[in-house]
Formats: C-alpha cells, structure tokens, sequence
C-alpha cells in the first residue's frame, strides 16, 4: 500500500465506524421483534422463523446489486443506498402490524434485510486501501464498532413502546421509528464522510500500475480459485450455523417465561458475542493465520451448540450458549472475510465480496426456514445438534487445507 493511503485509510476508517454504529442500531432494534410479530401476525409460531429467513433472504438479494454499484459509482453510494432501502423496510414494517398485514411484513422484512446487507459490505470498504499486513485488523475494527449500536438496539424495545404510543403507533413497532431514523443518519454519514471514495482510488491506483481487463463474477471466480471457495464456504456456513440457532431463541424463551425486555437482554449479550471481540479475532487472524482463527471459531460454535442441545430452556444456560454462538461466528467470519479480501486483486474484489455476501446471506435464509419446522419437530436442543453437522463441514475443509498447505 502507498504511504499516501495511510491517512485516507484512518478516515475512511473513522467513518465507517461511525455509520457502523447507526447501522447497528436500526438493526439491533428490530431484531428479536422481526420473529415476535412474525409469529403474532400469522398466528403460528412455526413461521416465526420466516422473520430471519426473509431479513438474510433481502440481504441476499442486494448482496451482488450493491456489490455491482460499488464497482461502478464506489463505496459511498452503494453504502448509503443500502441503508436507505432499509430505511424504508422499516416504515413498511409499521404499516404492515397497522394494517395486520403478514406478507407485507415479510416484505419490509426483506428490505430490513439491506441494513445487514450494508453492514457486511462495510467491513470489507474497510479492506479498500489497508496495508495487507493490517488487513483483518482494519476489517474488524469495522465489525466491532457495530457492538455499540446492535447492543443498544435490542434495549430500545421498551423506550420504543413508549415512543410508539406517543405516536399512536401499534404494539411493538415503536423500535423501527428508531430504526429508520438511524439507518437515514448512517445514509448520511456514508454520503458525506466516504469522499474520496476507497474502492474507487484503490481502483485508480491499480488501474494506472496494471491495467486489467473487466472485472470477473464472484461465481467465476469460486470455481477456478480455491482460496476464495473455502473462504465462502467457511462464511456461508458459520453464518447458516448462527441464523439458525439465534432466530429461534426469542421464540424458545418466551416459551419458557422469559419477558421482553429479558429476550431483548439475552439476544444483546449474543451480538456483544458477535461483534465485541472481533478486533481480537482479526489481530490473531494477522498474527497467527486466518485457518487457525477459523478453526478457533468453528470449537467455539461447537460448544454454542452442545450448550444447546443440553439445554433446561433456562435463561442462563441460553444466554451462554447464545454468548459462544456470537464468539463462533465473529471468529470465523472475520478470519474468512480477511480471506475473501486478499483471494484476488482489488480488481475482482467487489464481484468476490458481493458472492461472499450473497452466499452468506442465503445460507443464513434457508437456516432461518429450516430452524422453525425443526424446533417444533425435534426441539432447541434436536435444533443444536442438527447444526453440528454445518460445523463438521467448515473443519473438515479447514483440516484439509491444512493438510494440503504443509504438503
């Protein structure tokens, strides 16, 4: 990297940190009551789990989209056009509980869907102009700094019910009038803050030392390149793994007489396990290797889901187990997205990233369709052991990679 760079990389740095912490916030605040009104509007709580299945299906959808603008126009716009459309996602919301719409909900669900869409494109704007040797640092300050706001979301249930009231607003939707107002400020933040725009100067600097031809598609790029292939699968299915057990934990512990506020509670201590720790995680990642991380993460989702499967449905025993879910997926997911990031040149960066994400996000949909049936089928716990499996997959493709880097 160009020592010019270097203060560029501290602002851009700075911003999206700041934008983190809004975008955290509007998706910290909807996220346990996305799977409450679920189940309220459509009466059964078998489609409780089309809440996250629909927010991870949108993020999905606008993964490549947002990946494509970032190509052409950068990171600014595609970053603030992301957060906008969740933005309205979360006036939709509203009026879907006013007028006790389900598949309207579902929609502003999928458009909910492109705030975690833009908070994972973030991390990786963080990668645009970072020395290679700080490269997971750089990425998971970015991650952290959502710690902030997606814990403070989840707490906002109960002011929102008062703000909602204020307003003349139905139960439970008072969190999303928070939730819009801080996806428009993380709109802002990008627009204004992200100039010049990282992608776009990393793209000039490599365009003018060697000059490429057009950008390849992420998918191109998987079949032909095995870094870039494990490191997708290694995101897609911790991430599936995380989905799965976390969408269906409001549900298990209403179930069991836990409040709202104490649901809010435990699934704010399971995003501090998401997000909190990852500077360690990508310090490590640049210290010791991004497969020893990786392999570190997938022994803590290991323990998330034994927890799980031995679990009375008491609100401790979740809370540790929805604590070392967290500490799993940051792990791995800071580890392979550092992968993603230096897989290829920053010419076919954006196509792999938008792939990554999109591959991320579907695996995290179908987990979050899948876990309802199953909790209703064979329980949390029969929940915890199915996804065992997912973590099988990921060490065993890590084993073999090392096992292949020493030959």
């Amino acid at each position: 990297m160009a020592t010019g760079h270097i203060p560029a990389q501290r602002r851009v740095v700075k911003v999206l940190v700041a934008g983190q912490i809004l975008g955290g916030i509007g998706m910290g605040a909807t996220l346990s009551l996305g799977a409450l009104l679920a189940a309220e509007l459509s009466g059964s709580s078998a489609w409780s789990g089309m809440a996250a299945t629909m927010s991870t299906l949108g993020a999905a959808l606008v993964a490549v989209p947002l990946a494509r603008l970032a190509q052409a126009r950068g990171r600014r716009v595609s970053l603030s056009t992301g957060a906008l459309t969740a933005g309205t996602g979360a006036v939709l919301a509203i009026t879907a509980v006013t007028v006790n719409s389900f598949p309207l909900l579902l929609l502003a669900l999928m458009l909910l869907g492109a705030g975690s869409a833009t908070n994972l494109q973030a991390r990786f704007a963080a990668t645009d102009l970072a020395n290679p040797r700080f490269r997971a640092r750089d990425l998971s300050l970015v991650v952290w700094s959502t710690t902030i706001g997606a814990v403070l979301g989840p707490n906002l249930f109960g002011p929102g019910e008062v703000v909602g009231a204020a307003l003349g607003l139905p139960p439970l939707t008072g969190a999303f009038v928070f939730s819009l107002l801080a996806t428009v400020a993380a709109a802002l933040v990008y627009s204004l803050g992200l100039r010049p725009d990282p992608l776009l100067t990393a793209l000039a600097g490599r365009a003018a030392s060697a000059p490429a031809g057009p950008p390849r598609g992420g998918l191109a790029i998987v079949r032909t390149n095995s870094l870039a292939r494990y490191a997708v699968v290694v995101i897609a299915l911790s991430h599936m793994t995380m989905v799965a057990l976390m969408s269906m934990a409001p549900i298990h512990l209403r179930d069991h007489g836990a409040t709202l506020t104490i649901v809010g509670l435990t699934i704010s201590l399971h995003v501090a396990g998401m997000y909190a720790l990852s500077p360690i995680f990508g310090w490590l990642s640049d210290r010791i290797g991004r497969l020893p991380v990786i392999l570190g993460g997938q022994a803590l989702l290991l323990i998330a889901l034994t927890i799980a499967w031995r679990s009375d449905g008491s609100q401790t025993t979740m809370t540790y187990s929805l604590i070392f879910l967290g500490l799993g997926w940051s792990a791995s997911v800071v580890a392979g997205s550092a992968l993603v990031s230096e897989a290829v040149g920053v010419h076919d960066r954006a196509g792999l990233q938008g792939f990554s994400d999109l591959s991320m996000n579907a695996a995290g949909a179908l987990g979050g369709a899948l876990a309802g049936p199953l909790l209703i089928s064979v329980g949390y716990s029969g929940l915890g052991v199915t996804a065992m499996v997912l973590v099988a997959v990921v060490v065993a493709s890590s084993l073999a990679r090392l096992a292949s880097r020493r030959v």
